[in-house]
């Protein structure tokens, strides 16, 4: 699988972030293929709505526990996060492998160099699909208005 049909396919998930995420977004999944490890993007932006379905999965709708994070108490619902999956190429086709094995854990590797938050380094609840890059921002900073900025600090980030 190559890297920019990867890329065409993530658009669509990426469109809500932030552009330096989205960016990084890009080279995380640039890097991975060129180390044969194809992966998709399975959630970007996510709807303080959205948040509150998933925390109530396993709570008090069915289904595993999945998140911690209420409405407005994630990355996700500011654009500054998105999640992917590693995958096998089965005769062609991208098929979604959630079994963390060394390639979850090579693409965490790759992320932090790219200056991402590894949601697989954090102590409670492991989210090993989950990158993150918060420009320094709380949580409550971002709930109470404040923006990452998209200055010339950011597109420098960029590169």
């Amino acid at each position: 699988m190559d890297a920019s049909a990867l890329l065409q396919r993530a658009e669509k998930k990426l469109s809500g972030l932030h552009p330096v995420v989205a960016e990084k977004a890009r080279q995380l999944i640039q890097q991975t293929c060129t180390e044969g490890i194809p992966i998709i993007i399975t959630q970007g932006l996510r709807t303080i709505e959205e948040q509150d379905r998933l925390y109530a999965q396993g709570r008090t709708k069915p289904g595993n526990i999945v998140t911690n994070a209420r409405g407005g108490y994630s990355y996700h619902n500011f654009g500054l996060a998105f999640d992917v999956c590693v995958c096998d190429v089965v005769k062609g086709n991208l098929v979604p492998n959630w079994k963390m094995d060394r390639r979850w854990h090579r693409v965490g590797q790759i992320g932090k160099s790219l200056g991402l938050e590894w949601g697989g380094d954090w102590r409670r609840l492991r989210d090993y699909p989950h990158f993150q890059y918060t420009f320094g921002l709380t949580l409550a900073q971002l709930r109470n208005g404040k923006k990452p900025p998209i200055t010339s600090a950011a597109k420098r980030e960029k590169r």
